[in-house]
Protein backbone atom coordinates (compact mmCIF):
# COMPACT_ATOMS: atom_id res chain seq x y z
CA UNK A 1 0.00 0.00 0.00
CA UNK A 2 1.13 3.17 -1.01
CA UNK A 3 2.69 5.39 2.13
CA UNK A 4 0.37 9.19 2.11
CA UNK A 5 2.38 12.48 2.61
CA UNK A 6 -0.12 14.75 3.94
CA UNK A 7 0.54 19.10 3.28
CA UNK A 8 -0.80 21.13 5.51
CA UNK A 9 -0.51 25.07 5.41
CA UNK A 10 -2.22 27.90 6.24
CA UNK A 11 -3.53 28.63 2.59
CA UNK A 12 -4.42 26.32 -0.38
CA UNK A 13 -3.09 29.58 -2.25
CA UNK A 14 0.22 28.42 -0.91
CA UNK A 15 0.21 25.06 -1.86
CA UNK A 16 -0.79 25.45 -5.53
CA UNK A 17 1.83 28.46 -5.96
CA UNK A 18 4.53 27.58 -4.01
CA UNK A 19 4.49 23.22 -3.35
CA UNK A 20 3.35 21.86 -6.27
CA UNK A 21 6.87 20.60 -7.78
CA UNK A 22 7.25 18.93 -4.47
CA UNK A 23 3.97 17.30 -4.40
CA UNK A 24 4.10 16.30 -8.21
CA UNK A 25 7.56 14.78 -7.44
CA UNK A 26 6.47 12.59 -4.49
CA UNK A 27 3.60 11.97 -6.38
CA UNK A 28 5.63 10.53 -8.93
CA UNK A 29 7.88 8.26 -6.78
CA UNK A 30 4.31 7.00 -5.49
CA UNK A 31 3.17 8.47 -2.36
CA UNK A 32 -0.25 9.36 -2.27
CA UNK A 33 -0.80 12.96 -1.62
CA UNK A 34 -3.01 14.79 0.56
CA UNK A 35 -3.58 18.51 0.78
CA UNK A 36 -4.68 19.74 4.43
CA UNK A 37 -5.27 24.18 4.05
CA UNK A 38 -8.88 26.24 4.34
CA UNK A 39 -10.56 26.16 1.61
CA UNK A 40 -9.70 29.12 -0.97
CA UNK A 41 -10.40 29.58 -4.97
CA UNK A 42 -7.33 26.69 -4.95
CA UNK A 43 -8.71 24.04 -3.34
CA UNK A 44 -10.55 22.79 -6.49
CA UNK A 45 -7.04 23.33 -8.74
CA UNK A 46 -5.41 20.79 -5.82
CA UNK A 47 -7.68 18.40 -6.46
CA UNK A 48 -8.54 18.58 -9.79
CA UNK A 49 -4.32 17.76 -9.85
CA UNK A 50 -5.19 14.24 -7.94
CA UNK A 51 -4.74 15.03 -4.33
CA UNK A 52 -6.74 14.28 -1.95
CA UNK A 53 -8.09 17.51 -0.29
CA UNK A 54 -9.28 18.33 2.52
CA UNK A 55 -10.22 21.67 4.51
CA UNK A 56 -9.76 23.04 7.83
CA UNK A 57 -10.19 26.55 9.32
CA UNK A 58 -7.70 28.47 10.39
CA UNK A 59 -7.40 32.08 11.79
CA UNK A 60 -4.53 32.70 10.46
CA UNK A 61 -4.68 36.98 11.91
CA UNK A 62 -6.51 34.92 15.84
CA UNK A 63 -4.91 34.97 18.65
CA UNK A 64 -7.64 33.25 20.93
CA UNK A 65 -6.26 30.76 22.99
CA UNK A 66 -9.67 28.99 23.31
CA UNK A 67 -10.21 29.11 19.52
CA UNK A 68 -6.81 28.06 19.13
CA UNK A 69 -7.45 24.93 21.55
CA UNK A 70 -10.48 23.77 18.89
CA UNK A 71 -7.45 24.06 16.18
CA UNK A 72 -5.12 21.66 18.17
CA UNK A 73 -8.98 19.20 18.19
CA UNK A 74 -9.77 19.58 15.16
CA UNK A 75 -5.95 18.92 13.65
CA UNK A 76 -6.06 15.89 15.77
CA UNK A 77 -9.74 14.58 14.19
CA UNK A 78 -8.02 14.85 10.65
CA UNK A 79 -5.13 13.51 10.78
CA UNK A 80 -6.91 10.44 12.94
CA UNK A 81 -9.07 9.97 9.78
CA UNK A 82 -6.59 10.36 7.22
CA UNK A 83 -3.96 8.40 9.05
CA UNK A 84 -1.00 10.14 6.90
CA UNK A 85 2.76 8.42 7.20
CA UNK A 86 4.21 11.94 7.33
CA UNK A 87 3.25 15.21 7.63
CA UNK A 88 5.06 18.26 6.17
CA UNK A 89 3.71 21.13 7.80
CA UNK A 90 4.45 25.00 7.18
CA UNK A 91 3.36 28.66 8.49
CA UNK A 92 3.02 28.72 11.83
CA UNK A 93 -0.09 27.65 13.18
CA UNK A 94 0.03 23.99 11.76
CA UNK A 95 3.69 24.10 12.89
CA UNK A 96 2.74 24.68 16.26
CA UNK A 97 -0.84 23.30 16.52
CA UNK A 98 -0.75 20.80 13.98
CA UNK A 99 2.61 19.57 15.63
CA UNK A 100 0.86 19.19 18.87
CA UNK A 101 -2.07 16.96 17.28
CA UNK A 102 0.24 14.84 15.26
CA UNK A 103 2.83 14.00 18.28
CA UNK A 104 -0.62 12.75 20.57
CA UNK A 105 -0.97 10.36 17.37
CA UNK A 106 2.84 9.60 17.09
CA UNK A 107 3.08 10.79 13.58
CA UNK A 108 6.42 12.03 12.40
CA UNK A 109 6.62 15.62 11.12
CA UNK A 110 9.00 17.14 9.10
CA UNK A 111 7.90 21.32 9.99
CA UNK A 112 9.67 24.15 7.57
CA UNK A 113 9.95 27.41 9.18
CA UNK A 114 9.74 29.98 6.45
CA UNK A 115 9.66 33.09 7.94
CA UNK A 116 9.50 34.40 11.78
CA UNK A 117 7.19 37.25 11.31
CA UNK A 118 6.02 39.41 14.05
CA UNK A 119 6.76 36.52 16.41
CA UNK A 120 10.34 37.20 16.77
CA UNK A 121 10.70 40.63 15.75
CA UNK A 122 9.41 42.28 19.15
CA UNK A 123 9.04 40.93 23.21
CA UNK A 124 5.21 41.19 23.36
CA UNK A 125 4.06 38.66 25.91
CA UNK A 126 1.83 37.28 22.78
CA UNK A 127 5.36 36.76 21.14
CA UNK A 128 7.05 35.00 24.00
CA UNK A 129 3.76 32.64 24.30
CA UNK A 130 4.20 31.94 20.88
CA UNK A 131 8.19 30.78 21.26
CA UNK A 132 7.01 28.81 24.46
CA UNK A 133 4.68 26.85 22.14
CA UNK A 134 7.13 26.58 19.46
CA UNK A 135 9.28 24.94 22.10
CA UNK A 136 6.74 22.76 23.07
CA UNK A 137 5.17 21.48 19.59
CA UNK A 138 8.38 21.08 17.45
CA UNK A 139 10.43 18.78 20.39
CA UNK A 140 9.77 15.72 18.13
CA UNK A 141 9.52 16.98 14.96
CA UNK A 142 12.51 17.56 11.91
CA UNK A 143 12.77 21.12 11.38
CA UNK A 144 13.48 22.70 7.89
CA UNK A 145 15.25 26.20 7.74
CA UNK A 146 15.18 28.47 5.26
CA UNK A 147 18.46 30.44 6.42
CA UNK A 148 20.73 30.17 9.17
CA UNK A 149 20.32 33.26 11.27
CA UNK A 150 17.03 31.73 12.16
CA UNK A 151 17.97 28.09 12.75
CA UNK A 152 20.67 29.83 15.24
CA UNK A 153 17.80 32.21 16.97
CA UNK A 154 15.77 28.57 17.71
CA UNK A 155 18.55 26.88 18.96
CA UNK A 156 20.31 29.68 21.08
CA UNK A 157 17.06 30.52 22.40
CA UNK A 158 16.76 26.79 23.37
CA UNK A 159 13.63 26.08 21.27
CA UNK A 160 15.28 22.91 19.28
CA UNK A 161 17.78 20.28 19.41
CA UNK A 162 20.79 21.25 16.45
CA UNK A 163 20.77 17.79 15.39
CA UNK A 164 17.15 18.09 14.14
CA UNK A 165 17.52 20.72 12.15
CA UNK A 166 18.54 21.32 8.48
CA UNK A 167 18.80 23.76 6.04
CA UNK A 168 16.32 23.96 2.73
CA UNK A 169 16.83 27.34 0.47
CA UNK A 170 13.25 27.96 0.63
CA UNK A 171 10.77 26.68 -1.86
CA UNK A 172 12.98 26.29 -4.27
CA UNK A 173 12.62 27.96 -7.59
CA UNK A 174 11.75 26.01 -10.66
CA UNK A 175 14.39 27.87 -13.20
CA UNK A 176 12.73 26.68 -16.79
CA UNK A 177 9.45 28.78 -15.56
CA UNK A 178 10.83 31.59 -14.06
CA UNK A 179 13.32 32.14 -17.44
CA UNK A 180 14.05 35.52 -18.44
CA UNK A 181 12.63 36.62 -22.34
CA UNK A 182 15.08 36.10 -25.40
CA UNK A 183 14.88 39.77 -25.68
CA UNK A 184 14.41 42.12 -22.16
CA UNK A 185 13.51 45.15 -23.87
CA UNK A 186 15.37 48.51 -23.01
CA UNK A 187 14.47 51.95 -22.30
CA UNK A 188 17.32 54.43 -22.55
CA UNK A 189 14.98 57.20 -20.83
CA UNK A 190 13.26 55.39 -17.96
CA UNK A 191 13.41 52.88 -15.49
CA UNK A 192 11.18 51.98 -13.42
CA UNK A 193 11.33 49.50 -9.64
CA UNK A 194 9.05 47.40 -8.51
CA UNK A 195 8.07 46.69 -4.38
CA UNK A 196 6.53 43.34 -4.22
CA UNK A 197 5.13 42.21 -0.73
CA UNK A 198 1.88 42.27 1.35
CA UNK A 199 1.12 45.75 2.63
CA UNK A 200 2.69 45.69 6.41
CA UNK A 201 5.33 47.88 7.51
CA UNK A 202 7.59 45.05 8.39
CA UNK A 203 7.90 44.58 4.36
CA UNK A 204 9.46 47.94 4.42
CA UNK A 205 7.02 49.82 2.30
CA UNK A 206 7.08 52.92 4.61
CA UNK A 207 10.93 53.16 4.10
CA UNK A 208 10.02 52.60 0.22
CA UNK A 209 8.04 55.28 0.29
CA UNK A 210 10.66 57.91 1.88
CA UNK A 211 13.32 56.49 -0.36
CA UNK A 212 11.13 57.54 -3.58
CA UNK A 213 10.54 61.46 -2.03
CA UNK A 214 14.43 61.70 -2.11
CA UNK A 215 14.64 60.11 -5.26
CA UNK A 216 12.14 61.89 -7.37
CA UNK A 217 13.26 64.92 -7.60
CA UNK A 218 16.46 64.47 -9.29
CA UNK A 219 15.62 61.72 -11.20
CA UNK A 220 12.18 62.18 -12.18
CA UNK A 221 11.80 60.10 -15.06
CA UNK A 222 12.34 57.23 -12.66
CA UNK A 223 8.82 54.69 -12.14
CA UNK A 224 8.02 53.56 -8.95
CA UNK A 225 5.19 50.77 -8.35
CA UNK A 226 3.70 48.40 -5.75
CA UNK A 227 1.99 45.06 -5.90
CA UNK A 228 0.87 43.30 -3.20
CA UNK A 229 -2.62 43.48 -1.01
CA UNK A 230 -3.55 45.26 1.93
CA UNK A 231 -3.99 42.91 4.78
CA UNK A 232 -6.15 44.70 7.22
CA UNK A 233 -5.90 43.10 10.52
CA UNK A 234 -2.31 42.82 10.80
CA UNK A 235 -0.42 45.00 13.47
CA UNK A 236 1.82 46.56 11.17
CA UNK A 237 -1.20 47.01 8.16
CA UNK A 238 -1.27 49.72 5.79
CA UNK A 239 -4.05 51.56 6.12
CA UNK A 240 -6.34 51.94 2.69
CA UNK A 241 -6.30 55.95 3.26
CA UNK A 242 -2.41 56.43 3.56
CA UNK A 243 -2.05 53.82 0.45
CA UNK A 244 -4.34 56.21 -1.58
CA UNK A 245 -2.48 59.29 -0.41
CA UNK A 246 0.68 58.16 -2.20
CA UNK A 247 -0.99 57.11 -5.28
CA UNK A 248 -2.72 60.53 -5.34
CA UNK A 249 0.91 62.17 -4.26
CA UNK A 250 2.04 60.23 -7.64
CA UNK A 251 4.86 58.50 -5.25
CA UNK A 252 3.96 55.14 -6.68
CA UNK A 253 1.59 53.33 -9.21
CA UNK A 254 -0.28 50.84 -7.49
CA UNK A 255 -1.11 47.40 -9.26
CA UNK A 256 -3.07 45.84 -6.93
CA UNK A 257 -2.79 42.03 -6.12
CA UNK A 258 -1.68 39.38 -9.00
CA UNK A 259 -1.38 35.66 -9.38
CA UNK A 260 0.91 36.44 -12.61
CA UNK A 261 3.78 38.12 -10.58
CA UNK A 262 5.89 37.03 -12.83
CA UNK A 263 4.69 38.89 -15.76
CA UNK A 264 4.90 41.88 -13.51
CA UNK A 265 8.12 41.35 -12.92
CA UNK A 266 9.56 41.52 -16.03
CA UNK A 267 7.99 44.41 -17.31
CA UNK A 268 10.54 46.07 -15.06
CA UNK A 269 13.86 47.06 -14.43
CA UNK A 270 14.62 46.21 -10.88
CA UNK A 271 13.08 44.67 -7.46
CA UNK A 272 12.71 45.98 -4.53
CA UNK A 273 12.21 44.52 -0.98
CA UNK A 274 13.28 46.66 2.49
CA UNK A 275 11.84 43.76 4.54
CA UNK A 276 12.69 43.93 8.04
CA UNK A 277 13.02 40.04 8.18
CA UNK A 278 12.32 36.92 6.28
CA UNK A 279 12.54 33.29 5.84
CA UNK A 280 13.79 33.15 2.46
CA UNK A 281 12.18 35.15 -0.05
CA UNK A 282 10.30 33.65 -2.87
CA UNK A 283 9.95 37.22 -4.47
CA UNK A 284 13.70 37.43 -4.52
CA UNK A 285 14.52 34.23 -5.81
CA UNK A 286 11.79 34.72 -8.74
CA UNK A 287 13.46 38.05 -9.62
CA UNK A 288 16.86 36.40 -9.53
CA UNK A 289 15.78 33.48 -11.57
CA UNK A 290 13.99 36.18 -14.02
CA UNK A 291 17.37 37.82 -14.57
CA UNK A 292 16.48 41.13 -12.61
CA UNK A 293 18.70 42.77 -10.45
CA UNK A 294 17.80 43.72 -6.65
CA UNK A 295 17.88 46.50 -4.00
CA UNK A 296 17.10 44.41 -0.49
CA UNK A 297 17.93 44.70 2.95
CA UNK A 298 21.32 43.38 4.86
CA UNK A 299 18.90 41.17 6.71
CA UNK A 300 18.09 37.41 7.46
CA UNK A 301 16.57 36.06 4.45
CA UNK A 302 17.13 39.01 1.73
CA UNK A 303 20.95 39.13 1.68
CA UNK A 304 20.80 35.38 1.09
CA UNK A 305 19.85 36.11 -2.43
CA UNK A 306 21.91 39.28 -3.23
CA UNK A 307 25.36 39.07 -3.65
CA UNK A 308 26.18 42.61 -2.92
CA UNK A 309 27.56 44.44 -5.76
CA UNK A 310 27.23 41.30 -7.96
CA UNK A 311 23.50 40.55 -8.37
CA UNK A 312 22.25 44.06 -6.63
CA UNK A 313 22.36 46.17 -3.50
CA UNK A 314 21.77 45.61 -0.42
CA UNK A 315 20.41 48.49 2.08
CA UNK A 316 20.33 49.16 5.90
CA UNK A 317 17.36 47.82 7.43
CA UNK A 318 14.64 50.57 8.07
CA UNK A 319 16.79 53.43 6.80
CA UNK A 320 15.33 55.23 4.04
CA UNK A 321 18.64 57.48 3.35
CA UNK A 322 20.13 53.90 2.51
CA UNK A 323 17.50 52.54 0.36
CA UNK A 324 17.37 56.30 -1.75
CA UNK A 325 21.45 55.38 -2.08
CA UNK A 326 20.95 51.95 -3.54
CA UNK A 327 18.37 53.09 -5.64
CA UNK A 328 20.28 55.97 -7.18
CA UNK A 329 23.53 53.68 -7.89
CA UNK A 330 20.59 51.23 -9.61
CA UNK A 331 19.25 54.14 -11.63
CA UNK A 332 23.32 55.46 -12.87
CA UNK A 333 24.10 51.90 -14.03
CA UNK A 334 24.47 51.23 -17.61
CA UNK A 335 21.56 48.71 -19.61
CA UNK A 336 24.61 46.70 -20.12
CA UNK A 337 25.59 46.79 -16.23
CA UNK A 338 22.09 46.11 -14.79
CA UNK A 339 22.13 43.09 -17.40
CA UNK A 340 24.99 41.75 -16.25
CA UNK A 341 23.64 42.29 -12.64
CA UNK A 342 20.54 40.48 -14.08
CA UNK A 343 22.12 37.25 -15.48
CA UNK A 344 24.90 37.19 -12.23
CA UNK A 345 21.72 36.61 -10.08
CA UNK A 346 19.64 33.79 -12.68
CA UNK A 347 23.46 32.15 -12.35
CA UNK A 348 22.95 32.21 -8.43
CA UNK A 349 19.71 30.84 -8.03
CA UNK A 350 20.28 27.91 -10.44
CA UNK A 351 23.33 27.20 -8.04
CA UNK A 352 22.10 27.47 -4.82
CA UNK A 353 17.99 28.12 -4.78
CA UNK A 354 17.00 25.60 -7.84
CA UNK A 355 13.21 23.75 -6.84
CA UNK A 356 15.51 19.82 -7.47
CA UNK A 357 17.40 21.00 -4.61
CA UNK A 358 14.71 21.29 -1.95
CA UNK A 359 12.71 18.21 -3.77
CA UNK A 360 15.51 15.70 -3.41
CA UNK A 361 16.32 17.21 0.32
CA UNK A 362 12.88 16.38 1.11
CA UNK A 363 12.52 12.88 -0.55
CA UNK A 364 15.72 12.00 1.19
CA UNK A 365 14.64 12.97 4.81
CA UNK A 366 10.70 11.38 4.13
CA UNK A 367 12.75 8.48 2.79
CA UNK A 368 14.94 7.95 5.96
CA UNK A 369 12.28 8.68 8.25
CA UNK A 370 9.61 6.50 7.29
CA UNK A 371 12.60 3.62 6.86
CA UNK A 372 13.87 4.22 10.53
Amino acid sequence: MNKTVAIVINTSWNIFNFRLGLLKALQEEGYKIVAIAPRDDYSEKLAALGFEYHNIDINNKGTNPVEDAKLVLEFYKLYKEIKPDILLQYTIKPNIYGSMAARMLKTPVISNISGLGTVFLNDSISSKIARFLYKVALKKNTVFFQNSDDRELFVNSNLIKVEQTSLVPGSGINTELFKPKEMQEKNKKELTFLFIARLVRDKGIVEYIEAIKKIKPQYFNSNFKVLGSLYPGNPTAIAQEELNIWVEDDYVEYLGHSDDVKSEILKVDCIVLPSYREGLSRVLLEAASLSKPIITTDTPGCRDVVDDGVNGYLCKVKDADSLAKQMKKMIVLSDEERSEMGQKGREKVIKEFDEKIVIERYRETISLILNS
